[in-house]
């Protein structure tokens, strides 16, 4: 028995803190289980599985914004310290792909945060979820989360911020659900958070609930639209039809 970073290293022919980085960024999988714990202890003979990130794609840019196809396993930052001149306008969780907006003057970052935060960005959302939905459904419940490291959101009604979020069914198939989603608010896990309290976690979402095992969370930013501008990413394939 051996540390999952340390045989994956002599697996690999990499560096110990290498391995460690692809485990902590949720790319290492033994069949379709995720390492989540780079010290756990593992047999010697057990063989990994690297789920490899996509390509940044670039939607559209300007001199004032830029939107970008995020794929899914890739952090936000990472895009950000990729695109010199960048600065986020707003974040996309590391396992959820689509639009994720960035800016390039100081003027329009400016103005283009105070419109997220006046909750006059419209954004579309599409996603997998376990069970089946069959109306649409308004959830409007506050959330609160804790930083200690890993984020972690909660339902809280005594302290928590206000969110509101609306569900709309697409397609039903065996005991999944897919859904569109649209959020005038932006608190941490806010999507994840509130479809869990409905008793249909995001699938592939382990830590809010879902019992599925897959290579992502099941989440997709489909449509974003800010001032003048509208835009829109590909359903990548594990979206667009589930299995």
């Amino acid at each position: 028995m051996q540390n999952a970073y340390k045989l994956l290293a002599q697996q690999l022919e990499i560096s110990n803190n290498k391995a460690k980085e692809l485990i902590d960024k949720g790319m290492v999988y033994v069949a379709d289980k995720k390492v989540k714990i780079a010290r756990a202890l593992l047999p010697d003979d057990t063989r990994f599985r690297i789920e490899e990130m996509g390509d940044i794609k670039i939607i559209y840019e300007d001199e004032h914004i830029i939107a970008i196809n995020k794929p899914a396993m890739m952090d936000s930052y990472d895009i950000q310290d990729a695109i010199e001149g960048s600065e986020l306008l707003h974040r996309l969780d590391r396992e959820t792909s689509g639009v994720l907006l960035l800016g390039r003057d100081q003027e329009f970052i400016k103005s283009a945060v105070e419109e997220f935060k006046a909750r006059r960005v419209k954004k579309e959302y599409i996603a997998w979820v376990e069970g089946i939905i069959y109306e649409e459904i308004e959830i409007d419940t506050p959330i609160s989360t804790v930083k200690k490291g890993k984020a972690v959101s909660r339902i809280d009604k005594a302290k928590g911020k206000p969110a509101f979020t609306k569900v709309k069914p697409l397609e039903i198939q065996g005991k999944k659900s897919k859904v569109a989603i649209e959020i005038s608010t932006g608190r941490t896990h806010q999507i994840r958070v509130h479809l869990a309290s409905i008793g249909h976690p995001v699938v592939g979402d382990g830590q809010y609930g879902s019992r599925t095992l897959s290579s992502r969370i099941h989440l997709h930013s489909a449509k974003i639209s800010i001032f003048d501008y509208t835009f829109e990413a590909p359903q990548p394939k594990e979206i667009e039809k589930y299995k």
